[in-house]
């Protein structure tokens, strides 16, 4: 399946270090070669950029190492087709409009014969169960909570009741965000790790590459930075449990949801 990665933190930070391992995830270092996006929020305005070749040798992986942007929120995803043709349109991330604010979403999973149905206010541009599970909490988050994003706590709840919903039809392991914070979810597989004061020196999994982040840093920077897989050695990556949400915003974990275990997928 899939490869997700994400960033959130209390100041815009570039994630070209991380960015520079999980691309050769991409066709050099593991096998999901079937394209790849990047997402970043400026303000309060969203970009993608999305690629349907292989990461490890994709222009746009060299465009953003010569000019790395810098964000509080960014989403990349690299794809190992399940449901849907090799193609632009079924490339991650995803993006849909709610509330007056970009929504940016990215999948790992395969959702096998989904009984999620959309009533026409978010359809699908591609063929994946991704983008159609996308369009569904973007429908059932305006559906349920009215025409105004709710409080932090209540959003979170209603969050939770989907990913519960929708892994019934199999793993959902997803990264989404307005650009306020950045939700995770892990049905199979899913680590976080947080980068704060005092900073280390750490090393690449699937590159010769390392960094002492104390020089990069300053003493009130804070990020979390959220993986498939672990990228680097050096600092310590925790498990999410299957069937647990998390909301972070401003680098920091706040108000983790953990789903029941009858719920759980097997890791």
């Amino acid at each position: 399946m899939c490869q997700l990665l994400g960033m959130n933190c209390n100041k815009p930070a570039s994630l070209e270090f991380s960015l520079e391992g999980f691309v050769r995830r991409g066709g050099q270092t593991d096998e999901h070669r079937d394209g790849w996006g990047f997402a970043w929020f400026d303000d309060d305005d969203c970009r993608v950029l999305r690629d349907d070749r292989p990461s490890c040798s994709s222009p746009l992986a060299e465009q953003l190492r010569r000019a790395p942007v810098k964000s509080r929120n960014l989403i990349v995803h690299i794809r190992k087709a399940t449901q849907g043709a090799v193609d632009l349109s079924n490339c991650h991330p995803f993006s849909r409009k709610l509330w007056g604010r970009n929504w940016v979403f990215a999948h790992n999973g395969d959702l096998k014969n989904h009984a999620l149905a959309l009533d026409g206010s978010y359809t699908p541009a591609g063929t994946t169960d991704s983008e159609h599970a996308f369009c569904y909490v973007m429908q059932e988050l305006r559906r349920r909570c009215g025409p105004a994003r709710p409080a932090p706590a209540a959003l979170l709840a209603t969050m939770a009741d989907l990913c519960e919903e929708i892994a019934c039809f199999g793993p959902f392991n997803f990264l989404l965000s307005d650009g306020s914070g950045l939700f995770a979810h892990c049905s199979t597989q899913l680590h976080h790790v947080r980068r704060a004061y005092p900073f280390r020196s750490v090393r690449l999994v699937d590159h010769d590459l390392s960094v002492d982040f104390a020089r990069r840093n300053q003493i009130d920077d804070r990020m979390t930075v959220i993986a498939t897989k672990p990228l680097t050695t050096g600092e310590e990556w925790v498990a999410f449990a299957p069937g647990e949400l998390k909301y972070f915003c401003d680098g920091t974990e706040t108000q983790p949801y953990a789903a029941p275990a009858r719920h759980a997928l097997p890791a």
